[in-house]
């Protein structure tokens, strides 16, 4: 019970403070800077959120990714933690491409349109289509995006079919895509659970795969090659 009620009080405060400062920014229209207010509340969110839910986080590969160079992160998803584990690790600015649901939760949605992070509805082929021309212009700025290849969250830790979106944006960016695993947060929160126990997340980064002489054609092959590695990197199929 302590555990549920300190989840949820950080959440709720951490979300709160944050957010505001982000939708402030977005009144006074500061611009985007690398490292400014668009990229420092979301870290500090999560930096927040895991000391005080008594999270710790391991990397590993970060080694293989090119300072300064926008990437399109793709992850498998256990738990509403790994957007905590995944902000703190993955370098440079990043913005999530995320269900159209969360744009309309108070504060914290204000605050992911105020800082372009991009909200696909994937029931509209056109709507999400568009979503992801408009990810694709965001990370021609610099920005790397961050997808949940699965679409959701899993119920049982397994590895769920793919979506197809992810590797389209990869593709329509020209931008590198990066497999990355993220273990031990389902043990941590499972969906739907509000009891949180203290542990440890691990994202393992893969290798880059290059997109740059892909066209459309191309989308499953690269989704059957990001789906083998992140099963290589201990992921469980489905």
């Amino acid at each position: 019970m302590i555990r549920a009620l300190r989840y949820g009080l950080t959440l709720l405060f951490a979300t709160v403070y944050y957010g505001l400062i982000v939708m402030a920014a977005g009144v006074l229209r500061l611009k985007y800077r690398p490292g400014g207010v668009y990229d420092a509340m979301p870290y500090r969110w999560a930096s927040f959120l895991l000391r005080a839910n008594r999270l710790t986080v391991h990397a590993e590969g970060l080694e293989q990714l090119e300072p300064g160079r926008p990437y399109v992160f793709a992850s498998n998803h256990l738990s509403f933690v790994d957007i905590w584990a995944l902000l703190v690790t993955l370098p440079g600015s990043i913005r999530f491409v995320a269900k159209r649901g969360l744009a309309w939760v108070p504060i914290m949605g204000n605050a992911m349109r105020v800082a372009r992070h991009v909200f696909i509805d994937r029931r509209n082929l056109a709507s999400a289509m568009a979503a992801y021309d408009e990810a694709a212009r965001v990370m021609r700025s610099g920005i790397s995006a961050v997808v949940f290849v699965e679409g959701t969250r899993s119920r049982d830790g397994r590895l769920r079919e793919f979506k197809k979106g992810g590797f389209v944006l990869a593709i329509a960016a020209q931008a590198p895509l990066v497999p990355v695993c993220v273990s031990g947060s389902r043990e941590i929160l499972p969906r739907s659970a509000v009891m949180m126990r203290p542990g440890t997340i691990t994202i393992r980064i893969g290798r880059p795969i290059p997109t740059d002489r892909l066209g459309y054609g191309d989308r499953d092959a690269l989704s059957a090659r990001c789906r083998a590695a992140i099963l290589s990197m201990g992921a469980i199929e489905h």
